[in-house]
């Protein structure tokens, strides 16, 4: 997106350079990279990362509003609320497409939203290595609104341990060590000094959990939460009932609490109406199909990464579905071939992290990652077969 820059960094680029940024990478976590990382990193303009930070500023709008939680009620679905909800999450994550709007013109469109982490320990991680092998201008960051390295550091620790010991704050997931996201799971422990723990590993007296670590037994007080309910709901019986115990009034604190992946998610977009967010609507609340559905999608409410998504849309896609509360209906975003590769152009998408200390009145962005994807689909598990994609950092221009 900015020429100079990018023509100068394919120049400059090497295979064996790359071999080397990715043995970096791995270096502390043999084996634990499970997913493709692109070659090259973005360099973003301030403006369209002012243009992304001001739709998120209106989205904010409609989050902190008086009316969002009973708006949100209904994105909870049935038996899957669970008690002692807090009064906001700690953290939330902004997708969006890098569009073309005219020749040459790029404008952000927001894609999806979370109340959900995602890999903040990597991206610190891989930003310091991306800074060691490539040569990145010192006025750009992957930083916004002041932060740096350190205090996003400080911000990460205080976010997920808050005023406990870290041994009784667990990172919780299923089979975490089988996840593709592991890496992550890694850097946050070795940034923050809490566990890794299983949902299989918990036990419960009352209403207290526990976990074992070298064979002692620790009370857990904190969760900072990954497990992702959909994929609790695909696991063996056993593990499902184990899950049950998450939906009881434990005497523990949520990082971010569960609800709030439902609340802020594709559920909330029909609610916003900005110039960065394409036009959503509820498929339960259209009386009629739109004549034009190549320029929409459909998605269903209640998924993760990218599951269950339609893209090429046609009429009997929109009356085979049975229960049209739970999908939404959204104008396509037309991805630009924005980022030149050697080998043909690559789309984007830049995630934007948030966090939200306790108390405040609002979040605050704090850091980023970004994807490559020469395919219909952004993201890692769509692009296997291809390079100069995968997922990277964006650097934005101060």
């Amino acid at each position: 997106m900015i020429p100079e820059l990018r023509k100068q960094f394919i120049e400059k680029f090497s295979e064996a350079a790359y071999r080397q940024y990715l043995e970096d990478l791995e270096a502390p976590y043999p084996g634990a990279l499970d997913f493709r990382v692109a070659e090259t990193p973005l360099f973003i303009p301030a403006v369209f990362r002012d243009q992304m930070l001001e739709a998120c500023e209106h989205i904010i709008d409609v989050i902190t509003a008086p009316e969002f939680k009973q708006q949100s009620e209904a994105a909870i679905p049935t038996n899957y609320s669970v008690p002692n909800e807090d009064v906001h999450p700690q953290c939330l994550v902004f997708d969006f497409g890098i569009c073309e709007e005219s020749p040459g013109v790029f404008e952000p469109r927001l894609i999806e939203m979370q109340g959900f982490p995602s890999l903040f320990g990597y991206q610190l991680w891989h930003e310091q290595v991306t800074r060691r092998h490539f040569s990145i201008p010192p006025s750009f960051t992957a930083y916004m609104q002041g932060y740096d390295p350190k205090s996003y550091l400080d911000f990460l620790q205080e976010m997920i341990v808050g005023k406990h010991a870290p041994e009784s704050v667990i990172l919780l997931e299923i089979f975490p060590h089988r996840q593709k996201t592991r890496i992550d799971f890694y850097c946050t422990e070795e940034y923050t000094g809490i566990s890794i723990v299983c949902i299989t590993e918990l036990e419960k007296e009352g209403q207290q959990l526990f976990y074992r670590k070298n064979g002692k037994k620790i009370r857990v007080t904190r969760i900072y939460n990954r497990i992702i309910f959909d994929e609790l709901q695909q696991q063996p019986a056993e593990v499902q009932e184990k899950g049950k115990l998450l939906f009881e009034a434990l005497d523990v604190e949520w990082v971010p609490h569960p609800n709030w992946f439902y609340r802020i998610s594709k559920h909330t977009l029909p609610f916003i109406q900005h110039r960065y967010v394409p036009e959503t609507r509820f498929l339960s609340q259209i009386t009629q199909w739109p004549t034009d559905l190549e320029n929409y999608v459909l998605k269903p409410l209640f998924s993760f990464a990218g599951q269950g998504v339609i893209i090429d849309l046609t009429l009997a896609d929109l009356e085979n579905i049975q229960d049209p509360s739970n999908w939404i209906l959204q104008r396509k975003v037309n991805y630009a071939d924005a980022i030149q590769t050697p080998d043909g152009p690559a789309k984007a998408e830049i995630r934007l992290f948030f966090f939200w200390k306790e108390g405040a009145p609002r979040p605050v962005a704090v850091n980023n990652l970004a994807r490559l994807s020469k395919g219909k689909m952004i993201g890692v598990r769509y692009n296997k077969d291809k390079s100069w994609v995968g997922g990277t950092v964006a650097y934005f221009e101060a």
